[in-house]
């Protein structure tokens, strides 16, 4: 992190009396400083929604937890709406995946990511937390572009699915084609999994 010129930043409580559960706030500690030169330093998470149905009247959420390393999506997870258990739940399959490692965990303001549940899930891995501005999408800039090119190369060049099940399919084989077969110029021709794994 000292090499991110990112400082440990501790958490602050804030106790809402409509919601009454506790929530968490963080500073925006990574700043949009989006250039790292190893795995496991900054993790970005967000989620998206997706559809399908015949008419795409059903809608889920499809959480995931970025590298920036590589730009390689190590966990997500489908779920109805977005909820702190579904976040705790990408965040196990990452830190499964990546094994005993303290990154900065960038990722909204929402509830979902403010919640207790979470944050003490988080600080349990000892994470730097860092959290966007309200209203800044910027902030978060690399994990939205990943979500814009996965639906306009992939979710909307194939069939709308109508079953949940297809959409699961159409979700798994579109991850494991932008982590397993995409490769691009700024990875030295490599896909992100391959970039990620040599360094590792």
């Amino acid at each position: 992190m000292s090499k991110l010129g990112i400082r440990c930043q501790v958490h602050q409580k804030k106790h809402s009396r409509i919601k009454q559960q506790e929530q968490y706030l963080q500073d925006n500690v990574l700043n949009q400083r989006f250039g790292v030169n190893q795995p496991n330093q900054v993790w970005l998470a967000d989620s998206t929604e997706l559809t399908y149905g015949v008419n795409g009247q059903y809608k889920v959420r499809l959480s995931g937890a970025l590298d920036l390393y590589g730009r390689h999506l190590i966990a997500h997870k489908l779920s109805e709406t977005e909820t702190s258990k579904a976040k705790v739940q990408v965040f196990q399959r990452a830190f499964n995946f990546a094994g005993d490692v303290h990154p900065v965990v960038h990722t909204d303001p929402g509830s979902a990511c403010t919640s207790g549940t979470f944050n003490n899930f988080l600080a349990q891995h000892e994470v730097t937390r860092s959290m966007s501005r309200p209203g800044t999408p910027y902030d978060n800039a690399p994990m939205e572009r990943w979500w814009n090119e996965f639906k306009l190369r992939w979710i909307d060049r194939h069939a709308k699915p109508v079953t949940y099940k297809e959409l699961v399919a159409l979700v798994e084989e579109g991850i494991n084609y932008f982590n397993q077969l995409d490769r691009s110029p700024a990875r030295n021709d490599l896909t992100p999994a391959e970039y990620w794994n040599e360094a590792v």
